[in-house]
């Protein structure tokens, strides 16, 4: 199962290569399994990455296996990890257009688009918070319970899910959505979806996450 998830998680890194969601050695992925993390190692170009490059942390970041450090943003994993029990996959990336919205201030954790309002409810943006660091974290923290899906301000996203596929294509769609609010708003303003409708699609979402 290790070495599967292993390369589940080399699949997705290259995924977000090809899609130029990361650039060289930007960006991080994690699975949790039990009381250990499989994580990408600090400072590899996630294009080219091997799984045998893949670190193993415990639930506190120590190495137990693998070379190398863990990602730099290992503390914004773990967080998400001890906040979110039915979390066990954690992606960040450096999503062009979604940190376009971040340094526009474009929020968009507006309703816009039902689909967005449906599957991740809504998308909020932490304030700005040095890359790496333990405010990280912290600029996280009071959205980590209620969203999968996070900006960080001038540093890409988070999404989190329950398998690197899951979280991989929330980040998928949080990016296709920071493309279509940015085409829309060089024509104007952009409406908000009604409250009514808002409500309807929420409920939509409660269903969708509870597999109705």
């Amino acid at each position: 199962m290790k070495s599967r998830i292993k390369h589940e998680i080399v699949r997705v890194c290259r995924l977000l290569h090809k899609k130029n969601y990361l650039a060289a050695t930007d960006g991080n992925v994690s699975v949790r399994l039990g009381d250990r993390v499989l994580v990408t190692p600090s400072g590899v170009h996630k294009g080219l990455m091997e799984a045998d490059q893949i670190i193993t942390v415990d639930l506190t970041g120590r190495v137990l296996e693998g070379e190398g450090r863990p990602t730099s943003e290992i503390r914004l994993h773990l967080l998400a990890y001890e906040v979110r029990p039915d979390v066990s996959a954690v992606v960040h990336a450096h999503l062009p257009y979604a940190t376009a919205c971040t340094l526009a201030g474009i929020d968009l954790l507006e309703p816009i688009l039902p689909e967005v309002v449906i599957t991740l409810g809504g998308i909020p943006t932490a304030a700005y918070a040095t890359p790496g660091s333990a405010e990280v974290p912290t600029a996280v923290g009071d959205f980590l319970k209620e969203y999968d899906a996070i900006l960080l301000s001038r540093h890409g996203a988070m999404t989190m899910g329950r398998d690197v596929a899951d979280a991989y294509n929330k980040m998928e769609k949080l990016e296709h959505t920071a493309r279509v609010v940015l085409a829309a708003r060089l024509q104007g303003p952009v409406p908000s979806l009604p409250a009514a409708e808002v409500e309807k699609l929420r409920r939509l979402g409660k269903e969708y996450k509870g597999g109705g």
